[in-house]
């Protein structure tokens, strides 16, 4: 039978048990589908396979389950806001809840950081808050910066801007040459210098000079913005050298070159605060966020803006388009119930402040890992973690890859990974015994379980 008899016959059903159809992203999808991993429900601190046996999620979800999972308060506001408004344009029209969500962000957010522009991931984000920079320079007469700035080992999604300012080789070099223009900063992190280092390391401020030298190459002139994450996650937990942030924002305000913190992953609590600049005493001209905006629940991301860069786009006729960028699903209604309802779920609970004062403990169970045989590095911060694992010789990734599939299927934890480091980012409403359970028994059992692998 041919596809087109299949599809005859089948009509508009699917075939049962088939995993072929999806082609999955960032996934070995062969090795997936030969020992699959499948999540039916979730709840609180789990998972649970199609078994019903409990996973318990030590990396929420992708980062993003800050309040745990499937929370009565964020799934009765998306269920009431589906009955109640499906789906409102932000094109020349709005809806209240929008506005409302817009409103909280705008009081959450540091110093003059105003404004929240909406999109539906952190990947649009990025691109968002590039075009933003773009758009700032031009309506100021400065149209020649064009040039971005990232950082080595920096991930800002998926887009072709996001890539272009991106750090992470195997993101980059499937595409191209990507934006042209782009330069990077060197990445912080020196094994030798920082190893199994709790917070901000001590050594590594001076790397923010390097802005210096991209100045003297290229000129002041052409660079729009720099964009970093205060903490580079995707990576493998690099948290920022002391003085680090605070050097790249007087490089650039000194050379007038926009300064972006991508939040996607640090944002809503991770690091104990509201949004990572607060905790590291720097403002920067844009923040990116995402993930914990609506604890995973629906899709939605944003940009918040700073008075100064919003004030220059308005400055055409009334009527006048002032930017023209945006998505379908900009601000959509569930999403913006989610996001109410998950930011009034962290204050209520004060998550924020838990995740501040479990960070020692967190760190302490952590760092018991070191000396195990396969463990390089362990670096925290805020309820964070990455342990760099000793690589197979000849087969980068494996050692961790293979730590992953034993973890979920053997020992009942899900954990993430890039490369041969595992990182860690639980809910923020973690009990103390989970951390412990997570340290203390399943880590070291999924450890011995990758010991022999040569």
């Amino acid at each position: 039978m041919n596809k087109a008899e299949r599809h005859a016959a089948a009509s508009w059903e699917p075939t049962p048990n088939n995993l072929e159809s999806f082609f999955m992203g960032f996934t070995p999808n062969r090795s997936f589908k030969k020992r699959p991993r499948l999540i039916a429900r979730a709840k609180d601190m789990h998972y649970y396979d199609m078994a019903g046996r409990a996973v318990l999620d030590a990396t929420a979800g992708l980062w993003c389950s800050n309040a745990g999972h499937c929370r009565q308060p964020i799934v009765d506001a998306i269920q009431k806001q589906a009955a109640q408004l499906d789906f409102a344009p932000t094109f020349q029209f709005g809806h209240p809840k929008i506005f409302e969500l817009a409103s909280r962000l705008s009081n959450l957010a540091p110093g003059d950081l105003n404004y929240a522009f909406f999109c539906n991931s952190g990947s649009e984000a990025a691109d968002t808050a590039l075009k933003l920079a773009l758009a700032y320079h031009r309506a100021r007469g400065e149209a020649s910066r064009l040039r971005m700035i990232g950082r080595e080992r920096g991930y800002h999604g998926v887009g072709f801007g996001g890539i272009s300012v991106g750090g992470m080789v195997a993101n980059r070099k499937w595409f191209g040459p990507l934006l042209p223009g782009a330069d990077h900063l060197p990445h912080t992190y020196n094994r030798d210098k920082q190893a199994f280092s709790r917070g901000e390391p001590e050594w590594g401020a001076h790397l923010a000079d390097e802005l210096e030298r991209l100045v003297q190459l290229h000129d002041a002139s052409t660079i729009a913005a720099v964009i970093v994450e205060p903490m580079a996650g995707s990576t493998g937990v690099l948290a920022p050298p002391k003085g680090y942030l605070k050097r790249l924002r007087e490089l650039c305000d000194k050379h007038g070159i926009l300064l972006i913190f991508d939040e996607v992953i640090t944002a809503f609590g991770r690091l104990g605060y509201t949004f990572a600049a607060e905790r590291f005493g720097v403002l920067p001209d844009m923040i990116t966020f995402a993930k914990g905006i609506r604890s995973g629940a629906i899709p939605m991301g944003g940009v918040m803006v700073r008075q100064p860069v919003y004030d220059a786009l308005m400055t055409t006729a009334d009527h006048v388009i002032e930017f023209f960028h945006g998505y379908t699903y900009t601000g959509h209604p569930m999403a913006a119930a989610a996001g109410i309802a998950t930011l009034e779920l962290y204050k209520q609970e004060g998550l924020f402040e838990r995740a501040l004062k479990l960070e020692q403990k967190w760190a302490d169970a952590a760092m018991s890992l070191k000396g195990n045989p396969l463990v390089q590095d362990i670096r925290t911060i805020g309820l964070v973690a990455g342990i760099d694992l000793a690589p197979i010789p000849g087969q980068p990734g494996k050692r961790a890859y293979c730590a992953m599939e034993n973890a979920f299927h053997d020992h009942d934890i899900m954990l993430r990974i890039t490369a041969d480091t595992i990182a860690l980012s639980p809910p923020l409403i973690i009990a103390e015994d989970q951390i412990e359970e997570i340290f203390a028994r399943r880590l070291p059992a999924v450890l011995k379980s990758v010991e022999a692998l040569n």
